[in-house]
């Protein structure tokens, strides 16, 4: 795996501080690390994201509240929020066995 850059490493630390439940915009993510004008290349630095789990680029939408792309689907990422925002309710996960 390639080395983060100084720029993704700042974009993560500030992403990690959001509260599960909550969402913030790429905007707010280039203000607070510094750069406002760096709205876009928050984008890139979170579509490269090797750490999805721990860090949580799905709660980063967009200005206008739309949700904005997510590198495994934008389905994916409402799903997420939702689940996170505590929408879904009465949802039953099915767990498969893996057949080798």
């Amino acid at each position: 795996m390639k080395a983060l850059t100084l720029f993704q490493k700042k974009v993560y630390t500030v992403v990690k501080q959001i509260p599960c439940g909550e969402t913030r915009s790429y905007a707010w993510v280039a203000r607070r690390i510094g750069k406002p004008k760096a709205v876009r290349a928050v984008g890139t630095a979170l579509k490269k994201n090797p750490y999805l789990i721990i860090i949580p680029c799905h709660r980063v939408i967009r200005s206008d509240d739309s949700i904005g792309d997510y590198v495994l689907g934008r389905d994916l990422k409402k799903r997420l929020l939702e689940i996170e925002m505590g929408k879904i309710q009465n949802t039953k996960f099915k767990i498969r066995s893996l057949k080798s």
